[in-house]
């Protein structure tokens, strides 16, 4: 059964970061799968595995520091080929995600790659104006062909396995078929001499006709008769081939280019059978051309549709429908943007909080689908970059409101997606704006908003404003050091808030409480009282400029944000910072909190999107379930003691991580007859990561004097049942040896110390009778002890010097004085203390 989601105003412990919009693709080559289900793109000099179902960056293969140049996929997805500007060709496997064969074999970068479907042949051309085909399992060239006058751009393989003919395209405007059986070039195709598209016949490689498209082409895909495509263009076909017939075959296929739109071609008539009405490409206002349009396109397997990828790096997947009235479209489901450059500003839009408004250094108001990632919708409308947004429902309407560098304000119909009014009068770029509650439902145009005050609020920029919750108040933060809070509609001037040393980044009012909290430059977070303006708290912990702060269940808590990329979560009753993330690596500008679910959004200078998520209850739940666990597990332990299980105790104690009861179960084994069987037993049976943690666990034993003997004697049997080179396959084994061998070399010294001092008193308790028959008399003991002493002295070795025998008389002296007071004692003890003094000489 799911666990309900805790009210929003619950207090927070911890959040899941979940990066969900990152770059992937920085424009150049890419290679989608055979399913269609992840796509290779070229990011920089790294490739990454994408994900098409929802952008997420399924895996990253490193690359030499150089951009890469091309892409191809290997039959079944099981290999991937990869070239860069530094020449080097790379082969992936994608299982392993390794690099398994590298090789340079062309005098200029890599411009495109072909996979032959048997797998055992890859096709390149490069800009030295050669063809090669390399064998992918030998890595050696096997055919080299020349001939091009231009740089080689493009090259395919002959889609009939069958027949080993190989086609190169070049900027010389030629075409040139490759036989790889005679290794030579059997045709030349040379008709392209502006922008149009030439068909032939690829049997005798004769010219058919020529098409004009009126515009540069970057891509051809032939449609298949059996293609869901061909299916849906069936009626426009059938126009066609009534009109002409000329007794040829009859091809269609689509093109794409600079305009940014889809056309369908018949080669029957070279007519225009579909164009889109409009493009999807969001076009921006750089004048800079290679920026616009489509730069590549491809037909999906699977009747998927078709991938368009558009010079901004955005994917755009298009399926073919038919509209109502039974015409063919192509829908646009799905937009993947590989690249959003800075992130500036975003909120979360709609009542359900399903889509997020994202500004970036663009033009544009990008709107993403937060279950698919997908880019929904753009809106498009300002001449220059938007630097803030802000979202709310009114009155039924979903409305953005948005401020650009172009110096004007807009109001945005989220569900209508078009603007209903721009505001001007700015005489700089807005900065700041806020949300617009008197809009006109029924706008079906654009219209200008109106000013209703106007002040001189600070003496430098301002970068935040904040409506209160009753749309009575506005707080605005300045570059100036300062905060003003102002009275709507009029903006009188209530209150300036004073205290920040720098200048301040964001200002918000506190759901419940007459409040208003402050970011500033200066590394603080200050609360200030409505009513006075005096400073309530103040926040300290962030190493550099916090750039934004918002509060959390319902004022009790906030979250902030800065240019050291971290994201600190606060308690404010108790001043303390309970959780810091760091998941940016640079500036975070843009933060986000959803009203209704207080779920997170965090972006910045890293192009990235990080959504965090609430995982206070279901940490909570998960130590309830470990703690649970830990008592049935710990239960289970203590029986198998009382069993006398060591083998399955041992392995408990190791799950439960219990190093206090692992000792006591070791120390019971050394006491034990046949502990060497046991301890045997039970170490065999532990895996590398339980013999790592058991050595810590010895190692730790081992500086402690009382417990190094078990330490001493679980390390004997480690070292005596596994081999030494299983031993240096433990993760970390050099730094658990180092902290084995200084301590293990002073319990030796010392118990070397105490044996050789021990030699001595053995061989003088084996000279000396220190006990006599009890029924001899006393002088008899006295001459006898003083004989055996006076024996054992004479008997001594040379070795022992004159000093150590006066040091053994005397001793037999004081023993011989010792011995005549026991006798004098006529008590009962005496019989005991001689059993005792027995024990000690067989000792």
């Amino acid at each position: 059964m799911a666990t309900p989601p805790p009210p929003a105003h619950a207090m927070k412990r911890n959040y899941r970061c979940v990066p969900s919009l990152q770059q992937f693709y920085s424009g150049g080559p890419f290679a989608v799968s055979s399913d269609g289900a992840f796509i290779a793109c070229a990011c920089g000099d790294e490739v990454k595995l994408v994900r098409s179902s929802d952008a997420s960056v399924r895996a990253t293969l490193a690359g030499d520091s150089e951009a890469v140049t091309a892409l191809a996929l290997g039959p079944g997805d099981r290999l991937l080929f990869s070239a860069t500007h530094s020449r080097l060709i790379r082969v992936w496997d994608l299982a392993s995600l390794k690099c398994i064969r590298s090789w340079k074999g062309h005098d200029g970068p890599v411009m495109g790659m072909a996979c032959h479907s048997s797998g055992g042949l890859l096709a390149t051309a490069g800009a030295d104006k050669k063809v090669l085909v390399w064998d992918v399992d030998g890595g050696f060239c096997t055919h080299f062909f020349k001939g091009h006058k231009g740089v080689v751009t493009s090259i395919m393989f002959h889609s009939d396995p069958n027949r080993l003919l190989l086609f190169s395209g070049s900027d010389d405007a030629s075409v040139r078929i490759w036989d790889l059986e005679t290794k030579k070039c059997i045709a030349v195709m040379e008709k392209h001499f502006s922008a149009v598209v030439n068909i032939w016949d690829a049997c005798n490689y004769s010219f058919k006709m020529t098409v004009p498209t009126y515009e540069m082409v970057e891509a051809i895909c032939i449609i298949q008769s059996d293609s869901n495509l061909s299916t849906c263009l069936g009626s426009k076909k059938s126009q066609i081939g009534k009109s002409k017939s000329n007794g040829s075959l009859r091809v269609h296929f689509l093109t794409v280019g600079e305009r940014g739109v889809v056309r369908i071609w018949s080669s029957e008539g070279a007519v225009c059978i579909f164009e889109q009405q409009s493009s999807d490409v969001t076009l921006s206002s750089d004048k800079d051309d290679s920026r616009r349009g489509f730069i590549s396109a491809i037909l999906l397997p699977s009747d998927q549709g078709l991938l368009c990828v558009t010079a901004d790096q955005q994917f755009l997947f298009y399926q073919p429908i038919k509209d109502v009235e039974g015409t063919f479209q192509l829908n646009l489901y799905k937009r993947l943007v590989g690249y959003n450059e800075e992130i500036l500003d975003m909120k979360f839009l709609g009542e359900e909080e399903k889509y997020l408004a994202v500004a970036t250094n663009l033009e544009q108001v990008r709107v993403y689908d937060l279950q698919s990632m997908s880019c929904s919708y753009v809106l498009a409308g300002h001449t220059e970059i938007v630097v803030c947004l802000d979202t709310c429902v009114s009155r039924g309407m979903t409305l953005v409101v948005t401020g650009s560098k172009d110096n004007t304000v807009k109001l945005w119909d989220a569900e209508r997606r078009c603007c209903i009014g721009t505001g001007r009068g700015h005489m700089g770029a807005v900065g700041a704006v806020w949300s617009f509650e008197d809009v006109l439902e029924d706008a079906d145009q654009e219209v200008e908003l109106k000013t209703k005050a106007v002040v001189a609020a600070h003496d430098k920029d301002i970068n935040s404003l904040a409506i209160s919750p009753n749309d009575g108040l506005v707080c605005s933060g300045s570059e100036d050091h300062t905060a003003c809070i102002w009275r709507l509609p009029d903006l009188v001037s209530l209150v300036v808030l004073k205290g920040h040393k720098r200048g301040i980044w964001s200002v918000e009012f506190s759901p419940v409480e007459q409040c208003v909290l402050t970011s500033s430059g200066d590394r603080t977070v200050k609360i200030w009282a409505i009513s006075d303006g005096s400073c309530l708290k103040t926040f300290e912990g962030h190493p550099s400029s916090v750039l934004r702060a918002s509060f959390l269940s319902r004022g009790t808590q906030f979250v902030s944000c800065g240019g050291d990329g971290l994201l600190k979560l606060w308690t404010i009753k108790s001043n303390e910072c309970i959780a810091t993330y760091d998941q940016h690596e640079g500036k975070v500008w843009a933060l986000a909190v959803g009203k209704k679910t207080e779920m997170l959004a965090t972006g910045g200078t890293d192009a990235v999107v990080n959504l965090w998520h609430d995982c206070t209850a279901e940490d909570k739940q998960e130590a309830f379930r470990k703690e649970e666990e830990a008592i049935l597990r710990g239960q289970e332990l203590e029986n198998a003691v009382s069993d006398s299980d060591y083998t399955r105790a041992i392995q408990l104690a190791f799950e439960l991580r219990r190093p206090h009861r692992l000792f006591d179960l070791f120390s019971q084994l050394c006491r034990k007859v046949d502990s060497e069987d046991l301890i045997e037993k039970v170490l065999i049976g532990l895996g590398k990561e339980e013999l790592r943690v058991l050595l810590e666990y010895v190692r730790e034993w081992n500086t402690k004097p009382k417990l190094c003997h078990v330490a001493q004697f679980v390390l004997f049997r480690i070292l005596k049942i596994f081999p030494p080179t299983e031993i240096m396959e433990i993760k970390g084994i050099g730094e658990l040896l180092e902290g084995l061998i200084p301590y293990s070399q002073r319990h030796f010294s010392r118990i070397d110390r105490l044996v050789r001092s021990t030699f001595l008193l053995d061989y003088v308790l084996t000279r000396m009778s220190v006990i006599d028959p009890q029924s001899e008399p006393l002088q008899e003991k006295k001459e006898s002890s003083f004989s055996r002493n006076q024996g054992q002295i004479n008997s001594m070795p040379a070795e022992i010097g004159r000093n150590d025998q006066t040091q053994l008389i005397s001793s037999a002296a004081e023993e011989n004085l010792s011995l005549k007071k026991r006798k004098s004692s006529k008590s009962k003890k005496g019989s005991e203390k001689k059993a005792k003094y027995v024990l000690f000489g067989a000792a």
